[in-house]
């Protein structure tokens, strides 16, 4: 839970940087930030903590790493989006929309489509609680989206303005629904490095770091992605001469800016890695408490950036709802994979335990 709540704090820090650049078009510093993100960062760090990154993946069936690319390539899809849902939505409601979408579709695809869904999850107490932990996740998500909605009807324009430049709820709505459903083949790309892993373990790699060579294919396919969206506007909008710095952009803090957004966003998926390793029998969980943590973090960037100033009690009461509806929800998944890990001796103890934590989380909510 530890390690996911650090990925969660990464990824919902890392578009603050971008926010300071200046006088770059959305598609240059996206690009820049992306190559520390997809390409620097995912190198060097799997070079310097596993052991034969090449050789790992020299060994590596070509199917297993044409569909950890593939899917790769998709998720850019929802990841190139996901930029403009920040533009058009703001940090906190944009989080909200997309990321509800990304945890239902990446969570619950993997095991059904692996054919565990109704032994490892319905078929155990442990994997009930986990499915709730689950359903009240998304409930969390539901209620942020609703305090996103009471805001943007409560906020004159130009206090929309003033907080998001760009803010336009319908067009956000239909780029966040797409980014969020494209995003959650990240999990499936995840889902399919399983034989990468077992081959970094033989060449000796400590089981924390066996997921970081499967994040250099899955994010090779989501450089290629963006890598070709961005060159395109960049060719569209006239704006490739702004890597050299022509105009009046401050180039070297620009780049700066863009290498610590990126490296900050290779972080999420960096913990998220090793706490996947920690997580038992119900690893699939992981991207559950992955996307609540993301939402907790991003609201209160939200919040410090005053995003929300001059909304109603009401709207902030939700607001604060979502949040310990969401908190609430990573410890009930990792309750469930405690009892995963620790079953008891005694069944009847287990069913009264489980039946007092549902009685609670319904009452919490």
């Amino acid at each position: 839970m530890f390690f996911h709540w650090l990925g969660g704090l990464a990824s919902g820090s890392f578009y603050v940087p971008f926010r300071r650049v200046q006088h770059w078009s959305w598609e240059t510093y996206w690009l820049v930030g992306g190559i520390f993100s997809w390409i620097i960062a995912p190198w060097i760090l799997a070079t310097i903590l596993t052991s034969n990154l090449i050789a790992t993946l020299k060994s590596t069936p070509g199917w297993t790493l044409f569909w950890c690319y593939f899917f790769g390539l998709l998720w850019g899809l929802g990841g190139l989006t996901f930029g403009l849902t920040m533009r058009y939505l703001g940090m906190s409601l944009g989080m909200a929309v997309a990321l509800g979408y990304c945890a239902a579709f990446g969570t619950l695809m993997p095991p059904i489509f692996n054919g565990e869904f109704l032994s490892k999850v319905l078929g155990t107490t442990s994997g009930i609680v986990v499915l709730i932990g689950i359903a009240v996740c998304l409930a969390g998500i539901g209620v942020a989206g609703m305090a996103g909605v009471a805001k943007e009807r409560e906020l004159p324009e130009e206090k929309k303005r003033a907080a998001i430049a760009e803010f336009d709820l319908k067009k956000g709505v239909i780029v966040a629904t797409f980014s969020g459903v494209m995003s959650a083949c990240f999990s499936y790309g995840l889902a399919a490095g399983q034989p990468i892993k077992e081959i970094t373990l033989k060449q000796g790699t400590p089981p924390l770091w066996q997921g970081l060579p499967v994040l250099v294919v899955v994010l090779l396919g989501g450089f290629t992605t963006n890598f070709v969206w961005c060159a395109i506007l960049n060719l569209r909008n006239r704006t490739g001469n702004e890597y050299l710095g022509v105009g009046k952009a401050p180039l070297l803090r620009n780049y700066i800016l863009c290498a610590i957004a990126g490296v900050t966003w290779y972080l999420q998926f960096f913990f998220y890695s090793m706490g996947e390793t920690q997580m038992g029998a119900y690893s699939f969980s992981s991207w559950t408490m992955h996307m609540a943590s993301i939402i907790i973090f991003s609201t209160l960037w939200g919040l410090a950036l005053h995003e929300w100033r001059g909304s109603s009690a009401r709207t902030m009461r939700l607001l604060f709802l979502s949040i310990a509806i969401l908190v609430g929800s990573t410890m009930i998944v990792g309750y469930g994979n405690y009892l995963a890990t620790h079953p008891t001796s005694n069944a009847a103890l287990e069913q009264n335990v489980t039946i007092q934590t549902l009685e609670g989380v319904l009452g919490f909510i």
